[in-house]
């Protein structure tokens, strides 16, 4: 009964003490600390992501690159006509005349040709006035085609080695980018002493994944003949490729929608063979990254930020304006 009174008597006292029971109520069993200064939140950037999957996280890039095949032979052996048929068209005009030439590159894509300098300039070309294009500062000149075997593998077409009195150096700058050689050797003086002589400076490491053609098999008539060819320079080359393959690329290139003319012609066993070398090559790429993975495993990985992607800017050649080029000829139609 007192107890009631009192809280009638004293109602702004009862008001203090219960607002003083809920303060008390909120306060924190963590201990107290003096604020002694305030960091301001730094802003997270925003990670790169795939729909509304997690975070995608950068591994380590393989310094190799996709596989690259060079195509070598002397004058007339018909490197042009196997680069034809490889990416199926002319992959320069048919006006270019080969034998002072530094090493074309053929690429995927359709970005402005260009040459690269010893010094490592790279300058726009137009291919229609190649024979300005300097063998002596120039390393190797970039073009760029939009054909199938390219999104699997880089050809390098070896001009100047038709040339006798081109510098060995000229090939010998670019040789060491090569997994492969097709080697084209015309049938009807297959594998000259001067073709020995070169194929004996190459890289030993090249002998086991370089495959020996023998051009213009067409031009011997006799089923004997050709057997005799193909056994003699078998026997020369022993070690030398991985293997020979005797071939009418002039008839591979007519065959085209022809299964038995495309088969008569060599190119069936040839485009086969190639295939299965590329996947080779490409399974030995596919190891060197993945060990290169498992090197640099201790290494944080980072992860991928959104960035904008800068076009390669080139130089200017110094050069007065040249006529825009005609084009690259008519591509050839598929097989």
């Amino acid at each position: 009964m007192d107890s009631m009174e009192d809280n009638e008597m004293f109602p702004e006292q009862n008001d203090t003490v219960v607002e003083s029971m809920a303060e008390e109520s909120t306060v924190s069993n963590e201990p107290e600390f003096e604020v002694i200064g305030t960091v301001e939140p730094q802003s997270q950037p925003e990670l790169a992501t795939i729909g509304e999957e997690e975070p995608v996280v950068a591994a380590p890039k393989s310094k190799k690159k996709k596989p690259v095949i060079c195509l070598m032979g002397e004058f007339s052996a018909g490197k042009s006509t196997l680069s034809n048929l490889l990416i199926q068209t002319e992959a320069l005009p048919v006006n270019v005349t080969a034998t002072q030439l530094p090493p074309v590159w053929i690429s995927k894509g359709d970005d402005i040709p260009y040459r690269v300098a010893l010094d490592g300039g790279e300058y726009d070309i137009d291919l229609a006035n190649l024979e300005d294009v300097s063998v002596e500062d120039t390393n190797h000149i970039r073009i760029f085609h939009d054909a199938d075997l390219l999104d699997k593998i880089d050809l390098i077409d070896m001009l100047g080695i038709s040339d006798p009195n081109m510098d060995a150096e000229v090939w010998q700058r670019v040789i060491g980018n090569a997994d492969a050689v097709i080697w084209c050797s015309h049938a009807t003086q297959a594998w000259r002493q001067s073709e020995a002589a070169v194929w004996s400076m190459m890289p030993p490491e090249l002998h086991e994944k370089s495959f020996l053609l023998l051009t213009r098999m067409d031009k011997i008539l006799s089923e004997r003949d050709r057997g005799r060819v193909v056994k003699r320079v078998a026997r020369e080359t022993v070690g030398l490729f991985y293997d020979l393959f005797p071939i009418s690329l002039t008839q591979a290139l007519a065959a085209k929608e022809d299964a038995e003319k495309w088969e008569s012609s060599g190119a069936a066993g040839f485009m086969e063979a190639l295939e299965e070398l590329i996947q080779e090559i490409a399974g030995e790429v596919t190891e060197e990254h993945h060990a290169e993975v498992r090197d640099e495993s201790d290494i944080p990985m980072r992860p991928v930020l959104p960035t904008r992607v800068q076009p390669r800017k080139l130089q200017a050649r110094p050069t007065r304006q040249r006529p825009a080029q005609d084009g690259l000829g008519d591509p050839l139609s598929g097989f």
